[in-house]
């Protein structure tokens, strides 16, 4: 099932020339129109007349978010403000919000590429979409919604927050497809077994597209089981446009780029040198389309892959593998490189373990120490288990997985604090004053 077949199923040599055409285009039209990347260019020493095929995209320089908090709130716009017709931000957890601002193609560039993404993902216009991700600034809402209804779905903007009736309109309107963060979607599983409501008689859901924020496969098969739905992974971020830059297709063979809109390359995250097909490293985009903050080899921070075969689907647009992690949400422990997916990964092996953790880092003299809390299953304290005992399994897997001991703490189910969006998984106390 295809949203543009013509555009989905193009040609490599085809796609290989749209990009070219557009980067060309874009390269002159960021020059132009942009302070910053005229100083950018003339730094490097290049015009635009020296960007002519993807081969040359290397000798553009890097866009970084932190060029966005220096350029705030508008340095980076490439049109007046009159031609701007919606802001979105990011939440400005760390340092300043970056700033992004559409114009009225950019909102119809996005609508198309989330509408795309979500029958590629499974979805029809007989679908009852479910948005649960916050509307506002966060762009997750807005995306989904102006997607579902371009794809003929009936929408229900429910946001975040609110979960017990969330589940009430998912039942009384028969919801099919729920759109959320996935520690939301466990969430959500979390209250409706509160509240007396099996996912398979009680509601309809059969799809499921998450994303905002990393998750491994055992986290997939859990919030599957837990809600009787497949789950489909989705990609992006609010300085590229928001969610739909990239999404799984039924085979879940990784997620499609929409390369006639976003050009992707794999770097190494400390050299910043370009890796070869499915190597490992930061993904960097650069969008062809966009008129409002168009960015040139933007730096997402996310690790993951690239492969450029053609899929079973029959797209063939190229894809990345699922994000294991950011190169900022690296914990680096007594020198060893961790990232909080791997440990999801190892508790969620543990059927005695619920949906919720939390990675606690502290020091104990010069030495970073890292402590794993996680709650078990109310079936496990009915039970009556040994719980120190469950406590030393967990920690000789993780030890086994990622080289270094950690302390595993497990509490009651209810201790650790629930997220109605992103999910927070590190509380770091070093910084403590």
């Amino acid at each position: 099932m295809y949203w543009n077949k013509s555009i989905e199923t193009l040609s490599q040599d085809k796609l290989i020339k749209l990009q070219e055409e557009r980067l060309r285009k874009i390269v002159r039209y960021c020059y132009d129109n942009c302070r910053f990347y005229r100083e950018r260019f003339k730094d490097a020493g290049i015009k635009p007349d020296d960007i002519k095929t993807i081969d040359d995209l290397t000798k553009i320089p890097f866009t970084t978010k932190q060029d966005l908090r220096d350029n705030y709130p508008t340095g980076l716009f490439c049109r007046p403000l009159e031609e701007i017709v919606r802001i979105h931000a990011s939440s400005g957890t760390t340092g300043k919000p970056t700033i992004v601002g559409y114009t009225k193609n950019d909102i119809e560039m996005w609508t198309e590429v989330m509408a795309r993404s979500l029958v590629t993902a499974g979805c029809t216009k007989k679908d009852v979409l479910h948005v649960a991700y916050g509307y506002g600034l966060f762009t997750g809402g807005l995306g989904f919604h102006y997607g579902g209804e371009r794809v003929g779905c009936m929408v229900i903007p429910a946001s975040g927050g609110n979960t017990k009736r969330q589940l009430m309109f998912m039942r009384d309107l028969n919801s099919t497809v729920l759109c959320c963060t996935p520690s939301y979607a466990a969430y959500i599983a979390e209250v409706a077994e509160e509240e007396g409501i099996s996912p398979e008689k009680d509601l309809g859901l059969r799809l499921g597209i998450f994303g905002a924020e990393p998750w491994s496969e055992k986290m997939r098969k859990r919030i599957e089981s837990l809600l009787d739905l497949k789950a489909q992974d989705i990609y992006g971020l609010s300085e590229i446009c928001g969610p739909g830059v990239s999404i799984e297709c039924e085979e879940q063979s990784g997620l499609h780029i929409w390369a006639d809109h976003f050009l992707a390359e794999i770097i190494d995250p400390k050299t910043g040198e370009q890796l070869e097909e499915n190597k490992h490293g930061e993904l960097v985009i650069t969008t062809l389309t966009k008129e409002g903050i168009p960015l040139l080899r933007y730096r997402t921070r996310d690790l993951t892959s690239l492969s450029y075969e053609e899929c079973a689907c029959g797209r063939t647009h190229p894809r990345m593998s699922k994000v294991t992690g950011r190169t900022d949400d690296m914990l680096i422990i007594r020198g060893v490189n961790v990232f909080p997916s791997q440990i999801e990964h190892i508790l969620m092996k543990f059927p005695e373990i619920g949906n919720h953790y939390l990675l606690i880092l502290d020091k104990k003299g010069p030495l970073d120490v890292l402590t794993v809390e996680a709650e078990v299953t109310r079936e496990f304290l009915k039970e009556a288990k040994n719980m120190k005992e469950l406590e030393e399994k967990i920690k000789e897997e993780i030890k086994d997985y990622i080289g270094i001991s950690v302390n595993v703490s497990l509490v009651e189910p209810g201790k650790i604090p629930r997220s109605e969006g992103k999910a927070i998984r590190v509380k770091d106390l070093r910084k403590r004053s």
